[in-house]
């Protein structure tokens, strides 16, 4: 039975074997064009837009006791030459995690990170390095109370679109 040079594993018979017909993909349901990230999924249309990295970026407000709430989105994409960053803290939800928390200095981090992403003197030194150096500081962990998500990937050919429909679907819906 043939084997690749990367796998050490055998098929049998009519598994995939080589010289048997391909196993077609599985089919696209219509679900996925409802959902805010349709364009992240664009099965089986292949160079259909220019790949986007993008995290959430989240409010902690006790960091030991890991709660947290969505309260931005930035979206990096090369090809496009796009960095951009949507931000709107909810002070209902910082109340009921942190009674007594002042969303004063967590609008200001807010507002400092959006200057950051927009290349801005206001953003400090950091704003002055690249869009794809700013956009892996912006979504690097740290343990403060502002914290980005892990970066998740899409195709788009409008980036700002797809950022004001991530930002609609994730931190204000």
């Amino acid at each position: 039975m043939p084997m690749s040079a990367r796998s050490t594993r055998t098929a049998p018979p009519g598994a995939g074997a080589v010289g048997d017909a391909p196993i077609p993909p599985p089919k696209p349901t219509d679900d996925r064009a409802a959902t805010p990230y349709a364009d992240a999924h664009v099965a089986g249309r292949a160079g259909s837009g220019a790949a986007y990295f993008y995290a959430v970026v989240r409010v902690v407000p006790n960091v030991e006791r890991g709660e947290r709430f969505n309260a931005g989105v930035v979206l990096f994409s090369r090809s496009l030459r796009f960095l951009g960053m949507r931000t709107a803290l909810d002070h209902r939800k910082l109340a009921a995690l942190a009674p007594g928390c002042d969303p004063e200095p967590i609008t200001r981090q807010l507002d400092a990170l959006r200057a950051v992403a927009d290349g801005v003197q206001e953003g400090g030194p950091i704003a002055r390095l690249d869009r794809a150096e700013r956009f892996y500081w912006l979504s690097s962990p740290g343990s403060t109370m502002i914290q980005p998500s892990p970066v998740h990937t899409g195709l788009t050919s409008d980036p700002e679109a797809t950022l004001d429909r991530l930002f609609r679907a994730l931190v204000l819906g």
